[in-house]
């Protein structure tokens, strides 16, 4: 009997029309062009945006950030951070590639990269895209408040400290999470940088080993007395495809800090081997 009964409480509930589905939106995206090919520049806002119309928000501009790419994850570490207060809440923009090493390296020297890669070298168009069309957009649609910072990773690490060495002005920090910094014989690594601090600078290592490794040595070894700076060593903790994952929530923690005091309890420590400046 009571058999009979659930099978038709069953029945009666498969026969019950079910809700419509509606759309899960996270964020919006416009397509742009830049050096012959569109892409999609994608916006995630904070779950409260709309709540405060007076409130403005800093920006993280993802690299490597489509939809088919990284902004997915991005954008749900960003929120994690932000829901446990390890890092503050922000705009994400996530900023589709589609030559990887055409928009974000310059020229090699190197002939075997050369031939690997022959549309490398045109990072410097993509940085004045990315500072004469893509900032004031975001700037003139959205509420910013003036803070923004650069993260990526590999190819687009190497992006990142190109522009934080040639463009400091155009973020209010930087991330680069294993950059590549073995192109074209450890070049920005050998870059005499002088003296001036530039904008904060969040650094790390997985275990690329080799020329990765000595351009990362080499480049923090010429970095300003005085400039803030934070690198994470996790050589014998992660692997090249994995860091990224582990690494961005740390990340942005340095570059938008809390004052939660929890942190540490929680395990959720920033991990400075080497630490440079005030931060």
């Amino acid at each position: 009997m009571l058999f009979s009964m659930i099978a038709a409480a069953a029945l009666a509930m498969a026969r019950a029309p079910l809700p419509a589905p509606q759309p899960l939106v996270i964020g919006e995206t416009v397509t742009l062009e830049v050096l012959g090919a569109e892409r999609e520049v994608s916006v995630v806002l904070p779950p409260d945006y709309a709540e405060d119309p007076a409130r403005r928000w800093p920006v993280i501009y993802q690299l490597d950030g489509d939809i088919r790419q990284d902004l997915m994850m991005g954008a749900g570490l960003q929120r994690w951070n932000a829901l446990w207060g390890r890092s503050a809440d922000a705009i994400l923009v996530g900023i589709a590639t589609k030559d990887r090493q055409r928009e974000l390296l310059p020229a090699t020297k190197d002939p075997a990269e050369a031939k690997r890669y022959p549309s490398a070298g045109e990072s410097a168009a993509f940085r004045a895209w990315l500072a004469g069309t893509v900032k004031p957009l975001v700037e003139a649609r959205y509420r910013t408040d003036g803070r923004a910072f650069l993260v990526g990773e590999s190819a687009a690490g190497h992006f990142v400290i190109e522009t934080w060495a040639e463009a400091p002005q155009l973020f209010t920090g930087y991330a680069a999470i294993s950059p590549s910094l073995q192109w074209d014989f450890e070049a920005l690594g050998r870059r005499a940088l002088g003296t001036a601090t530039r904008p904060p600078l969040y650094l790390s290592l997985a275990d690329e080993g080799g020329a990765t490794e000595s351009g990362m040595e080499r480049f923090l070894a010429g970095l300003p007395a005085a400039q803030p700076f934070c690198f994470s060593d996790r050589r014998r903790e992660l692997h090249h495809a994995t860091a990224l994952h582990g690494l961005l929530p740390e990340a942005l923690q340095y570059l938008l800090p809390t004052e939660a005091d929890y942190l540490e309890d929680m395990g959720l420590v920033l991990r400075c081997e080497r630490r440079g400046g005030t931060r």
